[in-house]
């Protein structure tokens, strides 16, 4: 993970694209992304998103790598380790929707979930 997060500041070092002041534009591209992909599956059931995004695969493909390559940019122009910032993101769920409360459930309180933050 580490070495894309170089290999991707390495692509916009040699640009000139690693400039800190794009953080709010980047996370406005992340927007602009979701509601690519959202625009595949947007107000249909769950069964219709499934077909959709089978018969639309490249496009999900895209959109998966696009967001991937938005987030190593921001964590690399924040000196963020995106490693390390995922394992402890995955420690911090293990406590916060432990396994034996959580299965088969979601993590809004609100509406009956498990969420122990």
């Amino acid at each position: 993970m580490l070495e894309t997060q170089n290999n991707i500041k390495k692509f916009n070092d040699e640009r000139d694209w690693s400039n800190p002041s794009s953080i709010k534009d980047l996370l406005l591209n992340m927007n602009e992304e979701v509601g690519e992909m959202w625009s595949i599956i947007k107000w249909v059931d769950v069964e219709t998103q499934q077909r959709l995004i089978k018969e639309n695969k490249e496009d999900v493909e895209n959109f998966i790598g696009d967001m991937i390559y938005l987030i190593m940019k921001v964590s690399y122009l924040c000196d963020v380790d995106s490693k390390k910032a995922i394992e402890d993101v995955l420690n911090e769920y293990e406590k916060r929707f432990p396994l034996d409360k959580a299965k088969g459930n979601h993590g809004n309180v609100k509406a009956g979930g498990v969420d122990l933050k």
